[in-house]
């Protein structure tokens, strides 16, 4: 599955926001000073590097997956706080503030037109890349159908938990929400534990049916890929995107 060529480019891009959108998580969004749009697959990432105020000189760039929907306005990304003991400088920043985004890249890409039904997994900010999907669904008005596996730590790490529930029930979505670390008091009453062999199948009886996608960290889909083998999917049908 190919999709489209992309032609990479290099822009600046203004910060329009920056807060925080969950205990651990960041919402990103800039927009291009010459206010044009990237066009890319949903799912794809783009690499995000600051520029220093007094000097104009580049930070390091990192890589994020693309939460926006394709050719939206306002570029969207999901930036973990704390990072490798490091905290973000997007925690800092403040909008006006100046970043260089190079893209798009990426073979891990969501075309709607060749995959009608499907098993999206993802762990933590590797919601990312789903949002983006389920946004162009909703507005192709795709029909594709959706099971969601969605694997967080804690429940108040639940990502736009808003809009998903509204595109949830919007686009008929079959999502199921895990939590790995719950705690005494927290409210939650869902589903808790790590995702396996066994939560997938409650979740997609009908897997051999549906192409899965899966993006997290390494650690995360290294354990979906194997869970996936013990089911028997075979490995032309998984699409996988990892981080850290």
């Amino acid at each position: 599955m190919e999709g489209k060529m992309y032609s990479v480019s290099k822009k600046i891009y203004e910060l329009t926001k920056s807060e925080s959108e969950t205990p651990e998580v960041q919402l990103v969004r800039l927009k291009a000073v010459d206010s044009s749009t990237m066009d890319f697959d949903a799912g794809m990432f783009a690499m995000i590097s600051g520029i220093d105020k007094d000097t104009g000189k580049l930070y390091i760039g990192r890589a994020f997956s693309i939460a926006s929907e394709p050719n939206s306005e306002e570029m969207e990304f999901y930036v973990v706080k704390e990072h490798g003991g490091h905290v973000s400088y997007f925690t800092t920043s403040k909008p006006g503030d100046k970043y260089q985004i190079t893209g798009p890249y990426g073979q891990f890409k969501f075309v709607p037109e060749e995959n009608k039904k499907v098993l999206f997994i993802a762990g933590g900010t590797g919601f990312a890349p789903f949002m983006s999907m389920l946004r162009h669904i909703k507005k192709i008005n795709a029909g594709t159908d959706v099971i969601l596996i969605y694997s967080i730590k804690f429940p108040s790490e639940i990502i736009m938990k808003d809009e998903l529930m509204k595109l949830r029930d919007e686009l008929g979505i079959k999502l199921l929400i895990t939590v790995t670390r719950p705690q005494e008091g927290d409210g939650w009453t869902g589903k808790t534990g790590h995702v396996n062999a066994d939560m997938i199948k409650e979740a997609a009886p009908d897997i051999d049916d549906r192409t899965t996608y899966v993006c997290g960290p390494l650690p995360f889909v290294q354990a979906i890929k194997n869970a996936l083998v013990q089911l028997n999917v075979p490995q032309n049908e998984i699409r996988a995107d990892v981080w850290g």
